[in-house]
């Protein structure tokens, strides 16, 4: 292990998501483990963030104009990456990780611009190379398998769920919390409300979930037998574009829409077009079920079911809980 400083962003700060113990697991690779916090956490949150290895937790206490910046604007992306810089430069660390939702993203460009850190996005592994950060990726559609070396002081990145496996460090610490005060520039936008919709499903969130299962054209609109596979398997439940433009699901899996890599990819009724493919081609193992023999998908799958999914889907989930009773 370097001498270098970590900082692991953890947002929320009430909850320690799947994805954020990989974080502190590649973390825990590359130097100190650290964590930047927007709210204090809680004692479970300090528990698990202590069984990864994390030494302390700097809270962020953003202020705008000699105003304390709370509620909903403490996660907009400028406040994140104001609190990010901030203490960057009060514990001189050297790289800085964070999740790849659209939020974090971000965050991280904007701290990467402040700090004039390298900047790394949708990053699939990150590791120590001759005292260089370097950032595995998958480029071009998920054509390419690409290494980044990070050749400025700081390197800022933000990496893929299910990228590392999470695993506890070898002996726990007890985490100290320390707050750190944090300038917010005026903003000529103003939150004036945020609405979080409620997921009553139980399903795991589409950008971290290690299963997915995702439904396309072949649907005919009718998501029924994705959702039972789904619920099933555990997994979270996805769409291609044209079948969320059709308005059959709310999100979409592609190059503009959510990015994903799971251990495990089951696309339904999905003919594989290159936008599609750009947002899941960098998944662990690929299965398609698809009635058309010749459907672009097929060339990248690792197995491939030749079928009508309303047939093909049911089935498997009866044998999934089957097997698990």
């Amino acid at each position: 292990m370097t001498n270098r400083t970590v900082l692991v962003l953890l947002d929320p700060a009430t909850e320690v998501r799947t994805s954020t113990l990989e974080l502190l697991t590649i973390a825990r690779g590359l130097g100190r483990v650290e964590a930047v916090a927007l709210e204090a956490p809680t004692v479970e949150v300090l528990a698990q963030l202590g069984a990864y290895g994390v030494e302390t937790v700097h809270q962020a206490e953003p202020a705008r104009a000699g105003a304390c910046v709370s509620g909903d604007e403490l996660h907009l992306p400028a406040v994140v990456a104001a609190a990010l810089a901030a203490a960057v430069r009060l514990t001189d660390a050297d790289v800085v990780l964070l999740p790849t939702s659209f939020a974090a993203k971000e965050a991280a460009a904007l701290a990467a611009h402040d700090l004039g850190a390298g900047l790394v996005i949708d990053a699939s592994a990150v590791r120590d190379v001759d005292g260089r950060v370097v950032a595995g990726k998958r480029v071009f559609a998920g054509s390419w398998d690409t290494e980044c070396a990070v050749t400025s002081d700081v390197a800022v990145v933000t990496v893929r769920a299910n990228s590392a496996v999470a695993q506890p460090a070898p002996a726990a610490v007890e985490p100290v919390t320390e707050g750190y005060a944090v300038e917010v520039a005026a903003s000529p936008v103003t939150l004036l409300s945020r609405t979080v919709k409620a997921d009553t499903s139980g399903r795991p969130p589409l950008d971290q979930a290690a299963v997915v299962v995702a439904g396309g054209r072949g649907t005919d609109g009718d998501f029924g037998p994705v959702e039972d596979l789904a619920d099933a398997l555990g997994a979270a439940v996805g769409a291609s574009r044209d079948a969320a433009f059709e308005g059959w699901w709310d999100s979409y899996v592609g190059q503009t829409g959510v990015t994903i890599a799971p251990r495990v990819y089951i696309g339904a009724g999905i003919s594989g077009a290159p936008h599609h493919r750009g947002g899941m081609q960098a998944s662990q193992v690929i299965v398609a079920v698809n009635s058309d023999p010749e459907a672009p998908i097929f060339e990248i799958c690792d197995f491939a079911v030749v079928g009508q999914l309303a047939d093909v889907l049911p089935q498997a989930a009866a044998e999934i809980r089957k097997h698990k009773a």
